[in-house]
């Protein structure tokens, strides 16, 4: 292969490698990967629960941040929408809410831009824009550029709510004033947004039945614990439950691992009709040998990929330089797909002739290293090893950061396999960090 013939595939691969998107469902790229992340599917655990349901139901989705939870739920959106569903689909945090400081109310405006977006032909869409116009105007002096809906037609006072959530995501100051004159007001706006629902119900497009809405990232809001104690997770999934279950269609949200291990693990399943996670893809066992069906899996993930522009070239030899080297790339990603995918693409940035070596995928290792070096506390080291030994999490909020920033891993078998189904370890890259050592080394003395 000549220079200029590797200089394009290298730059091919670098960016199917892009660690930041999500694939569509029908992606070529896509990995069927249940049977090592404990045999779950979407299809089946949710899907099929919201189409047979009667009754409104509410669901919530977890797993790591980067796992794949985007990449599942469309899929289950097209599920739904062959079973003859409308769905509404966003990702709140790309232009709605700022994830290192959301409350309910942020989530609340988000869900009413969107189904004004998507639902305004099918219902009347103009008590729901009084509502919001009555809001904009006591905040309109307030926002860095005015905010008005007065004189417009209904598309442009549509955008003019889009410019409102880009005001909650954007301005922290502007965010505070928007919240403080829509608290107030929450219930009355739920009332006027089911009458919107019912109404659009009747005419959904496409000869639709039913509506679904899929609030994606969510799980990405950062913790804060407040000043009552309660975190703001708690505040948003808990104490006010009953708005963010409050409207007339079915619901997903996805919302953070951490919470899901918290003390309050069992008033979340109280709440909701059902919680789904995604786990991570596994290709080591607790004892700590390889799984060669996750290996093989997370191998896949990456073919895919390259087979895109160079199904011609193998994998072990051509692309990489061993298969030693792509051994040792899939586990230190700890089958976490979008670590896998950073890992490649870093690899591949330092890489100038193929096939990939083993140096330069130890560099990428190292940078991802340091990474979760600088994450994690010190005085969080020690709790690490335990886990390390344990392969369990007690449910204690002091390790809930460390599975929030994906320093600590959830896994499952396959039903058939093991009667310990769930089980959890630290991330593969954190292992030869000299402090977790020294901290695994004090507690086997001790």
């Amino acid at each position: 292969m000549s220079d200029r013939d590797d200089e394009q595939l290298l730059d091919d691969l670098y960016n199917v490698f892009d660690p930041f998107e999500p694939l569509q469902a029908g992606d070529p790229k896509y990995v069927d990967c249940a049977e090592v992340r404990g045999d779950g599917n979407i299809e089946v655990d949710l899907g099929n629960r919201i189409r047979r349901a009667k009754r409104t139901s509410y669901y919530l989705y977890s797993g790591h941040r980067g796992g794949g939870k985007s990449t599942e739920l469309l899929r289950l959106k097209k599920f739904l929408e062959e079973k003859n569903f409308y769905v509404v689909y966003f990702a709140a945090d790309e232009e709605d809410i700022q994830s290192q400081d959301a409350q309910y109310t942020d989530i609340l405006l988000a869900c009413t831009r969107h189904l004004l977006e998507d639902l305004n032909q099918s219902a009347n869409p103009n008590p729901l824009l009084e509502w919001v116009k009555n809001r904009v105007e006591e905040l309109k002096d307030l926002a860095g550029t005015e905010l008005s809906l007065q004189g417009l037609t209904v598309q442009a006072q549509i955008s003019q709510v889009a410019k409102l959530t880009a005001n909650l995501r954007a301005e922290p100051t502007m965010r505070q004033k928007i919240r403080e004159k829509v608290n107030p007001h929450t219930d009355s706006l739920i009332e006027i947004l089911n009458d919107f629902l019912k109404e659009a119900k009747q005419k959904l497009p496409d000869n639709r039945t039913k509506l679904a809405v899929i609030v994606d990232n969510l799980d990405r809001i950062v913790p804060i614990v407040q000043e009552s104690g309660r975190t703001n997770h708690e505040e948003i999934f808990i104490d006010r439950h009953e708005q963010i279950k409050g409207l007339n269609c079915d619901l997903i949200y996805t919302v953070p691992i951490s919470l899901l291990y918290s003390n309050r693990a069992s008033d979340i399943r109280t709440i909701y009709d059902n919680i789904q996670v995604l786990p991570m893809i596994m290709v080591t066992t607790p004892e700590e040998t390889i799984y060669q069906p996750g290996l093989n899996k997370i191998q896949e993930i990456i073919s895919n990929r390259v087979n895109l522009f160079a199904a011609d070239l193998s994998l072990e030899k051509e692309i990489f330089d061993s298969q030693e080297t792509l051994d040792l790339l899939c586990t230190m990603s700890g089958g976490h797909v979008r670590e896998l995918l950073k890992l490649v693409q870093d690899a591949i940035a330092n890489t100038t002739d193929l096939p990939i070596s083993r140096k330069a995928v130890r560099i990428a290792i190292t940078e991802a290293r340091d990474s979760y070096r600088r994450t994690v506390q010190q005085d969080q080291w020690k709790l690490l090893a335990e886990v390390h030994i344990s392969k369990r999490i007690i449910n204690d909020n002091k390790y809930l950061d460390l599975l929030f920033s994906r320093c600590l891993l959830e896994y499952r078998y396959p039903y058939e396999e093991k009667k310990r189904k769930r089980w959890c370890d630290v991330n593969p890259v954190i292992r030869a960090i000299p402090e977790f050592q020294e901290a695994l080394d004090s507690l086997k003395q001790s």
